[in-house]
């Protein structure tokens, strides 16, 4: 689940979430362009398309109505895809491959950054089309980076969050195992204990990788190759593994993705869910929330202390097929803006990428998990950067999958991701 900052409902998520939009149009002619060198059109102005995932929480269309006004003669149109991650990735390999110049300016999830620029598909963002990243929080820069040069624009970030619910655990746990002690707490009251998304889908990846990380493992090395065999990867995915075993996560949970998991902790079924910070609003305004008055948000417990929240977010970049990247650049840093930002947050609980933000006091009095989410995003760890990502990230997925269901030992399924990850990269 490609995981936005705003996944599905609000947001949608990597994990899923305001990803890419799909069709054509917009500033020129259809598919066709005058080639994909990254010299060429640096000062060319005219109408742009933008085009990014299903805009749930209407933060795209009013940006794009204040651009225009402002903006006549360069005005932008919207190219809404839909809200699935799978298609939107396609929909957006389909477009370079064709070099569609109508393409102009992309969001694309942080996981796609690097698929991409190897393909040559993305505008170095250097010389006159650099931008200021330097109150971006440094994570969010790494991510729309590949080979020490930035492609994209950090847009908007995320960070996973533990759900729980203060009424019946007031203090919030702080280690996974500390979390797993408190399960009969849940057994008690007659719900579920913890759940986050592990159907076989990029939330398995995400989760997968959270628990491998959390507990001190990596799932690559600076060289691409995988290191999923160490004893700290083989602990973090056995936490999940005896966690499902035991009961701990329920049985269904293996169909979760963002959404199940979300209506279940509303229903008042769930005490702790691992999710994204859209959730907050939905459950705190939901009129069929059960918890929108108990429910409290918290660091993912780690190993000893917080723990490596899988980083979210969305990049823009631009197409290095547009005819318009003068353009194309200055909507990038309007998109980015203090001003927008403050707006992606307020409007649809997407994470900032300026740090300053997340110590804004009127924010944060409208926005109280900002503090927490913080932590997170501090916290965090990309999923692994390499240009053969969807071939990684169906590794992880297929192999976590059949270890928590108990179809593989955890030691197999390491191996065989092992394998999978070595093979992809070669």
């Amino acid at each position: 689940m490609n995981t936005r900052k705003y996944l599905l409902p609000v947001a949608v998520a990597g994990v899923l979430a305001m990803s890419l939009s799909a069709c054509g149009g917009g500033g020129g002619g259809s598919t066709a362009s005058s080639g994909g060198d990254a010299a060429a059109n640096l000062d060319g102005r005219g109408p742009i398309t933008y085009v990014q995932g299903k805009d749930n929480s209407n933060v795209v269309r009013p940006l794009v109505d204040k651009w225009n006004a402002a903006h006549p003669d360069q005005k932008v149109t919207f190219k809404e895809q839909s809200d699935q991650a799978d298609q939107q990735h396609d929909d957006l390999v389909q477009n370079f491959q064709a070099k569609n110049a109508n393409y102009d300016v992309v969001d694309v999830d942080v996981i796609w950054t690097a698929e991409f620029a190897a393909k040559g598909w993305l505008q170095p963002l250097t010389d006159k089309m650099s931008i200021d990243t330097s109150k971006m929080l440094p994570a969010t820069v790494k991510t729309a980076t590949y080979n020490n040069t930035l492609f994209a624009a950090p847009q908007t970030s995320d960070g996973g969050i533990l759900f729980y619910r203060k009424d019946l655990v007031p203090t919030p746990p702080k280690t996974w195992d500390e979390m797993m002690s408190m399960c009969p707490i849940a057994k008690q009251n007659g719900i579920d204990c913890y759940a986050g998304q592990f159907a076989k889908y990029e939330g398995l990846t995400v989760n997968a990788a959270e628990a491998i990380n959390s507990a001190g493992g990596t799932i690559v090395g600076d060289d691409g190759k995988s290191t999923v065999t160490s004893d700290a990867a083989k602990a973090g995915l056995n936490n999940l593994v005896a966690a499902y075993k035991n009961g701990n996560i329920p049985t269904q949970a293996v169909t979760y993705q963002e959404e199940q998991g979300r209506q279940s902790f509303e229903d008042g079924k769930l005490l702790f869910l691992r999710n994204w910070p859209y959730v907050y609003n939905l459950a705190k305004t939901d009129g069929s929330s059960k918890v929108k008055d108990t429910f409290g948000m918290a660091p993912l417990p780690g190993k000893d202390g917080p723990g490596a929240s899988s980083l979210g977010g969305h990049n823009l970049a631009v197409s290095v097929y547009s005819q318009h990247k003068a353009t194309a650049k200055d909507f990038l840093t309007f998109m980015t803006s203090e001003e927008t930002e403050k707006f992606y947050a307020t409007q649809g609980s997407l994470a900032p990428v300026l740090g300053s933000l997340y110590d804004d006091p009127t924010l944060v009095q409208q926005l109280p998990y900002l503090p927490v989410l913080k932590t997170s995003i501090s916290n965090a760890v990309p999923r692994p950067v390499t240009p053969f990502y969807p071939a990684v990230t169906k590794a992880i997925q297929d192999n976590a999958y059949a270890a928590i269901k108990g179809d593989k030992s955890v030691d197999q399924a390491l191996k065989d991701m092992d394998t999978a990850i070595n093979s992809a990269s070669q």
